[in-house]
């Protein structure tokens, strides 16, 4: 009882304050000034990750086995992995430009697994026999801990692509701008509307100079994050195999789940390949990083969604019945 009661509190005090950290990274982008803000954010964000850890350890000594059994606690585990990444900037004192996706994907994923299942499936039960092995916490946390890097470092490239594509139709809509005006006033307008022009190219430069550095620290961050999830992703496949061996008696038996772990670490090594050709970094290595983004979701909720295959248990069907 009391470890149920512990679990209870740490997942609403982390809940909480993750959402006061959200408001407060709202609030820093509506007024700019209120800089003194960001570093109760970053506490806030080290509380959680603190709250879910208890939370999970809370778990795992009640139920007697690492918790990620279910649909919940992989959830959970996730969460906490978000705000792993989210700290891992402040280790080497760099600028923390993960905090705008690791911190929302930290509490909507927490939000799903406290308000999105059903009561039942927050209680632990018994290990199925397949579950019961030493790989379970070897596997199923190395996969979660890519879902999360993989999940992070994508919408890092998503946000280079709005950026970019923002970009080009702004000077697409000037050019189109600028020729209509030279067809339908004359030429002494025309050459007004290019004084203006020439008067305001400096605060462009410095616009588009930033813009370029933002999409150039994006596209840094999502390799380096990318690179990290797909060495987990890695790790992860290779030990689900020799457990599969184990408890299966073959390596690989192109399940569901395994189908989509295998097209999911294709799509990034193709991502990864792209990074090494200069020609190809930056919007092309961003698109299919963005591809990355759906696949890892049809992996981890695909099987989970229709309840078949050799890794349904934990699924919306089994626990509804």
């Amino acid at each position: 009882m009391i470890f149920a009661t512990l679990e209870h509190i740490f997942t609403h005090i982390s809940f909480s304050i993750i959402s006061i950290v959200i408001t407060i990274y709202l609030v820093t982008l509506l007024v700019d000034e209120i800089v003194g803000l960001c570093d109760p954010s970053e506490k806030g964000m080290i509380a959680t990750f603190f709250c879910i850890t208890g939370l999970l350890v809370t778990r795992w000594i009640y139920s007697k086995h690492f918790p990620l059994s279910d649909l919940y606690e992989s959830l959970m585990f996730l969460s906490w992995s978000f705000s792993i990444i989210h700290m891992v900037p402040k280790i080497g004192n760099h600028k923390n430009d993960l905090s705008a996706i690791t911190a929302p994907s930290a509490i909507f994923t927490q939000g799903f697994a406290t308000s999105g299942l059903s009561t039942e499936m927050h209680q632990s039960a018994i290990l199925v026999p397949a579950l019961q092995s030493q790989w379970l916490m070897m596997h199923v946390s190395m996969m979660l801990l890519s879902y999360a890097a993989l999940l992070c470092g994508s919408l890092l490239s998503v946000a280079l692509l709005v950026i970019t594509f923002r970009k080009n139709i702004g000077i697409f809509g000037k050019s189109n701008h600028l020729l209509i005006g030279s067809f339908s006033f004359d030429e002494i307008h025309y050459l007004n509307e290019k004084r203006n022009v020439l008067q305001n190219t400096s605060f462009l430069s410095f616009r588009n100079y930033h813009r370029y550095q933002l999409t150039q620290r994006l596209d840094h961050w999502s390799y380096r994050v990318i690179s990290l999830g797909f060495t987990f992703l890695t790790i992860g496949i290779l030990s689900g195999a020799v457990w599969a061996n184990e408890a299966w008696g073959s390596y690989w038996n192109w399940d569901p789940k395994e189908t989509w772990a295998f097209i999911t670490w294709t799509i990034f090594a193709i991502y990864l390949h792209t990074r090494t050709n200069r020609s190809l970094q930056g919007v092309n290595s961003a698109i299919v990083a963005s591809m990355g983004f759906l696949i890892i979701w049809i992996c981890y909720f695909g099987v989970n969604l229709l309840g078949i295959g050799l890794h349904s248990y934990g699924s919306f069907t089994l626990t509804s019945n």
